[in-house]
């Protein structure tokens, strides 16, 4: 039947005049043979810059005992590896233009913005690391995996980075959604839109996660077509407490769109969410984020066409661990117009640089956005947001540290900042709570069926 689908599909398009999606190929077996060594297993170049201020991949943090912490106990937060480090220089508006080359357009926006704004710069720490055998399956799936049905999806292969050497902007999109986070995971976090003046009412959430796609073993006709299982329960304050989100993210979302759900207590129903997506506002954010913008970028990638710009070595924050401590109350982090950033972590890395641009006939609010991410992880780390009279709006932070437990490269702190309005909306605040990442969490897909929803409402 879903080749009967695929065909009818193809007809009607051609009936209206449109050409019919490319099959893309996966790499040669030159190209997979780089993997691992002069590239590293996730296709990031392995050496280090010519001038000294990239070093090379050795590997990352691949256990507490590399971090130098062999008694960390998951779910505490991660002590901070490079503690002793000491900044290099700090760019500032009266020296940014010294560092134009290096830094993004958004950041250099903040800067014109907000004349106090600085970013202390870091020596570079590659620390990015995931397990050894989702670098087996990158190499084993790398000759199969192809874009399919106008590259809202991809065929070939799972549990692996997709795309380790990128042809095209979509693959390098494709890279960060499907990215290793984790198999499974349970989490405490807080959302502050945070208002001009700096105050905030702080929204927590429960967030529940299994990476379906990235699960050992994992195989794309044993998927269901669905990457990602996600719940989240908003736990705080009293009168947005109890709702629930509930999210499978599918892999050919051609085939089959991203299926969502919530649960609202005062109405004690579940209800399909389709507007869950795009540039429809998010859970409790006060209108300072999109859909598609938590974790980052999430979803279908249809409304934009995607330019692989290239590597480019740029400042992005990396391994985040001050904004990450439990020594910090959120009030230390969280000031006016953005945070504080004696707290933040910057360092020079080498990144996919992605531009998005509107397809014609579609609409979002953001007309375009220019995407860094890292190349030894996946991780978009920096998004330049452009409105319709192609002016920068938003920039987005990934602030990230290498969960070296697991180990996985994912983030601590992301934050959305709106100049035009000097608002800003952190999500991922947990420094006063107990817990952080329980990556202990095992879970299964019955646990994020629709009907489970009622039952974590519950107040």
């Amino acid at each position: 039947m879903t080749h009967i689908r695929i065909k009818q599909a193809l007809a009607a398009m051609a009936l209206v005049g449109l050409a019919a999606p490319a099959i893309g190929q996966g790499l040669s077996a030159d190209q997979v043979a780089r993997l691992g060594t002069e590239l590293t297993p996730l296709g990031a170049i392995r050496a280090g810059n010519d001038a000294g201020t990239i070093p090379e991949w050795t590997g990352g943090l691949r256990s507490p005992a590399e971090a130098g912490f062999p008694d960390f106990v998951s779910g505490g937060h991660h002590p901070d590896p490079f503690a002793d480090d000491k900044p290099l220089y700090r760019i500032t508006a009266a020296n940014m233009d010294q560092y134009a080359d290096i830094l993004t357009e958004g950041h250099k926006a903040m800067f014109r913005t907000y004349p106090e704004y600085f970013m202390d710069v870091y020596p570079t720490r590659r620390s990015a690391a995931v397990p050894e055998r989702i670098y087996e399956a990158t190499k084993r799936i790398a000759s199969s995996t192809h874009l399919i049905e106008g590259g809202n999806g991809f065929s070939g292969g799972a549990e692996g980075v997709p795309f380790p050497i990128p042809q095209n902007g979509l693959e390098a999109i494709w890279n960060h959604i499907v990215r290793y986070r984790t198999d499974s995971a349970r989490r405490t976090i807080g959302q502050a839109p945070v208002t001009r003046d700096g105050n905030y009412t702080m929204v927590m959430f429960t967030d529940e996660y299994l990476g379906a796609y990235s699960l050992e073993g994992a195989r794309e006709e044993d998927l269901d077509n669905v990457i990602v299982y996600f719940k989240q329960t908003v736990t705080a304050p009293a009168r947005l407490a109890g709702e629930v989100l509930l999210v499978h993210e599918t892999l050919n979302q051609a085939k089959e769109n991203r299926k969502a759900w919530l649960y609202n207590p005062g109405q004690r129903r579940v209800r399909r969410a389709p507007n869950v997506a795009h540039d429809n506002p998010r859970t409790a954010a006060d209108g300072l984020a999109t859909s598609d913008q938590l974790d980052i970028f999430n979803g279908s990638p249809e409304r934009y066409n995607w330019e692989l710009v290239g590597r480019k070595e740029i400042l992005v924050p990396y391994n985040s661990y001050k904004l990450h401590s439990n020594k910090l109350k959120y009030d230390d982090v969280l000031k006016p117009l953005h945070i504080n950033q004696e707290h933040a972590r910057y360092e020079l890395h080498r990144v996919w640089v992605v531009d998005a641009t509107i397809k014609e006939g579609t609409r979002h609010v953001y007309k375009r956005r220019t995407f860094y991410i890292d190349e030894d992880s996946w991780q978009a780390q920096v998004v330049d947001c452009y409105d319709n009279r192609d002016q920068i709006w938003r920039v987005q932070e990934a602030h990230s540290i290498n969960y070296y437990d697991v180990p996985s490269f994912w983030t601590t702190l992301e934050l959305t900042m709106d100049l035009q309005s000097g608002r800003y909306l952190a999500i991922g605040l947990n420094n006063e709570e107990p817990q952080t990442y329980d990556f202990s969490a095992n879970y299964t897909p019955e646990d994020f069926a629709p009907a489970t929803l009622r039952r974590s409402g519950v107040r």
